[in-house]
């Protein structure tokens, strides 16, 4: 029960890449990348279990951005082709790659990530690729020409990979598509589908992660423009209900999304943000449960996962490893505090008993068994 989570990344040690930076270049030389980046996830890892959270990530330590560091190891898109484009609807400019050839996937990109963090581990483990949509939005195109076609081939491959991710241990596979709070449209055209055709076959759970973007200024000055009311995920939360997706992150700390609209999503599992990644001011614990507490209004309990609202690799380290320990520690608060008032405590505390047991079970068959360091 209320089992915590992270939208995906945390800082990167100094010693590793740039801090506080998006697309941060790499402090290691490259024959050392590889060690150094395996070593950062073990601190990222260590940090979520200090912090007392139950849903653990690799904290996206051996990617420089969410989308292209899965693009990177891809067929048919030239990095060395870069162009400046407007993304999230010319919210802001970025240097992305082209895709130049049919889309393919000839060897896995994340496995041995995977790997790597679920033998180091005995906590359920998730790991984030970029959802269709955000990656057609983060890229240029002469090949395909055509964004929902481009968006059906990366989901061929997506789903090519997160079969393998599965395999090797994974317990949930989440896509990122912070475009689907700006393309609504395209969302119910085809952004849906294309999270179907990613994420089937499955046997681990899947998500998909849809917030107002990282807490950079571009981010926040858009948000800005929003009104008192930000309704976007009124359009996209029924179309989300309805799919075969089986969780659904999203922001609420600091934001100005009517709570309410949480109701569209009756039968999912909520991770709902109760962290805000775009400020340096610490949550107190209290702050985070008195936020749980009001999304419980809207969502029961057994189906809420406090999290972040989304990726914290801008912050500084610190900043990130208090948040996590706010975000552990108000949601114990909550826990308690149910145990307390229920008619019979005694269900309450074996049912929070039998949940937080579950999160911690050894890997299923197939996968490495944890192997803690």
């Amino acid at each position: 029960m209320l089992a915590t989570t992270i939208a995906g990344s945390l800082p990167k040690p100094a010693w590793l890449a740039e801090p506080e930076t998006l697309w941060a270049p790499w402090r290691v030389a490259p024959e050392s990348l590889a060690e150094a980046q395996r070593d950062a996830v073990l601190v990222a890892l260590q940090d979520q279990e200090t912090a007392g959270i139950d849903v653990v990530t690799d904290g996206e330590q051996s990617r420089q951005h969410f989308v292209h560091g899965f693009l990177e190891r891809l067929e048919g898109i030239d990095f060395a082709k870069r162009v400046t484009n407007g993304i999230r609807a010319d919210r802001y400019k970025a240097e992305v790659p082209t895709v130049t050839g049919p889309v393919a996937r000839r060897a896995p990109v994340h496995l041995e990530e995977v790997r790597w963090a679920r033998a180091h581990t005995d906590r359920r483990l998730k790991f984030t690729i970029p959802g269709p949509m955000t990656i057609v939005d983060t890229l240029a195109d002469e090949h395909y020409r055509d964004r929902p076609r481009l968006a059906f081939a990366f989901a061929r491959v997506i789903n090519e990979e997160a079969r393998e991710l599965a395999a090797a241990g994974l317990d949930v596979l989440q896509l990122d598509e912070p475009a689907f709070n700006v393309y609504m449209d395209d969302v119910a055209a085809w952004g849906i589908e294309a999270l179907h055709r990613a994420t089937e076959g499955l046997t681990c759970t899947t998500a998909v992660h849809i917030c107002y973007g990282y807490g950079i200024k571009a981010n926040v000055d858009w948000k800005k423009t929003l009104g008192a009311e930000w309704r976007q995920y009124e359009r996209t939360f029924p179309l989300l209900a309805a799919s075969r997706i089986d969780q659904v992150s999203l922001e609420c700390a600091n934001s100005h999304v009517p709570l309410e609209l949480l109701e569209l999503l009756r039968g999912k599992d909520v991770m709902a943000g109760v962290i805000d990644v775009a400020t340096h001011d610490v949550e107190t614990p209290e702050d985070v449960a008195a936020r749980i507490r009001q999304v419980m209004r809207h969502v029961e309990p057994a189906r809420l996962l406090p999290c972040t609202n989304c990726g914290m690799v801008p912050l500084p380290r610190e900043v990130a490893r208090a948040k996590l320990r706010a975000l552990g520690t108000g949601a114990r608060l909550v826990r308690a505090d149910l145990a307390q008032r229920s008619p019979d405590r005694r269900a309450v505390v074996r049912a929070a008993g039998e949940a937080e047991a579950s999160l911690r079970e050894p890997p299923g068959e197939g996968a490495p068994m944890a192997n803690k360091k």
